[in-house]
């Protein structure tokens, strides 16, 4: 087990209706990060607001991307947080 486990926070607008959307994502992260995530906090907004968090670390904002982050891109944005050196496998990005 991870001795420094990691925080994410999940904004989302509820005028919206991102809450599933949220969760999903929420479990996806939980789920690949079971060992590094010691927190994940789904925290309502309003406004269009859907931000994803990682150790006070920015690694999504909808508003400044233009969209919704595909679910293998915001693992690897979370991991090069919380995790550098962990391997996503299959889904991991070719890295230079």
């Amino acid at each position: 087990m991870a001795q420094n486990r990691g925080h994410v926070d999940i904004y989302y607008c509820t005028q919206c209706r991102w809450l599933l959307r949220a969760a999903w994502m929420a479990q996806e992260l939980l789920t690949t990060f079971e060992q590094e995530i010691e927190t994940l906090t789904l925290r309502p907004g309003t406004g269009g607001v859907f931000k994803v968090r990682a150790d006070d670390t920015l690694v999504w904002s909808r508003k400044e991307e233009g969209r919704f982050p595909d679910i293998t891109e915001l693992k690897q944005r979370v991991r090069d947080v919380l995790a550098p050196e962990k391997s996503l496998g299959h889904a991991d990005r070719k890295r230079p």
